[in-house]
Formats: C-alpha cells, sequence, structure tokens
C-alpha cells in the first residue's frame, strides 16, 4: 500500500475545522453558490419533495466520512452475532487501533482457539462490515500481574512457574 493512512479523528477533524472554523472557506462557499433558476423555485418543482430520515443520516455520515467508525462500532457491539454465543461469553472485542481488532479471552486456550478460527471471523467482517478497513485481528488472554514495578521490584525474571 502506498497511501498514508491517517486516523478517522484526524479526517473528521480537518474536515469540521474547514466548514465551522475557518471565515475564508464558508465566504468562499457562498461565492461558490449556484443560484437558483427560477424553474427550481417551484413549489412542488424537481428536488423539493421531503426525504427520509435514514437517506439523511446515511447522506450525513457518507459526507462526513463517518462509515468507518460506525461499521467499527458495530463489530464491537455485535460480537456474538459474528462469532456466535459460546465464543462471545469466553472473549470481548477491546479496540480497533491501526486497523488492528484486539480481543480478550477469559484463558490462553480460548485465546488460541480464537487464533485457530482467525480466517473465519475475519472473512465474515469483511463480508457484514467492509467499510470498518479491519486488517487483522490480535487474541490476547488474561492479565497476569506485572512484577516489575513497585516498591520492592528488583531486576531479573521474576517468578515463571505460577501463570505457566
Amino acid at each position: 500500500m502506498s497511501e498514508s493512512y491517517e486516523p478517522e479523528s484526524v479526517v473528521v477533524y480537518q474536515r469540521l475545522k474547514a466548514i465551522f472554523g475557518d471565515p475564508t472557506y464558508r465566504a468562499q462557499r457562498r461565492r461558490n453558490r449556484r443560484l437558483p433558476r427560477s424553474s427550481e423555485s417551484v413549489p412542488y418543482g424537481a428536488g423539493r419533495d421531503p426525504r427520509n430520515f435514514g437517506a439523511v443520516l446515511a447522506a450525513l455520515t457518507t459526507d462526513m466520512g463517518w462509515n468507518s467508525s460506525l461499521a467499527q462500532s458495530d463489530i464491537i457491539s455485535s460480537w456474538a452475532d459474528l462469532v456466535g454465543d459460546e465464543t462471545a461469553k469466553h472473549s470481548h472485542p477491546l479496540e480497533i487501533n491501526d486497523r488492528v481488532l484486539t480481543v480478550r479471552c477469559d484463558s490462553t486456550a480460548w485465546a488460541t482457539q480464537l487464533r485457530f478460527m482467525r480466517v473465519d471471523i475475519m472473512s465474515r467482517i469483511s463480508v457484514n462490515y467492509p467499510e470498518s478497513r479491519v486488517e487483522t485481528i490480535r487474541f490476547v488472554g488474561p492479565d497476569v500481574p506485572s512484577w516489575k514495578r513497585g516498591p520492592r521490584a528488583v531486576p531479573g525474571r521474576g517468578p515463571r512457574d505460577t501463570y505457566g
């Protein structure tokens, strides 16, 4: 891939700044605004019909570039539908960062099992949520205590046979 990737929040911020924060941009839009023709000002003319709310929201999300963020949140909220109820009981998605979906599992055994199912889960995501731009999934096991911090921390490996 030769294209550079900017986070979705940066793109949305720059777009909102251009629209609401830059007075020259607003003045330029006013100058470039098309004057209505006399046939367009007819009360029942073409383009004057009200649109339904779903169409307005779809146009807004497309114009503002929110499709990817909404698809990513849909993946997280519908995790049980993607992987099944039994698997969803033992795993939950944490975040999507840099096109990587991070999933926390209840045990290392569940993390290993889900690694084997990675291709199947990724194909479901790409079919159901193509706008999400998720490229891979990272499965992590449960958190274990860290022996690297604290008032009595000493350099070294720490106990290795406790969490085997």
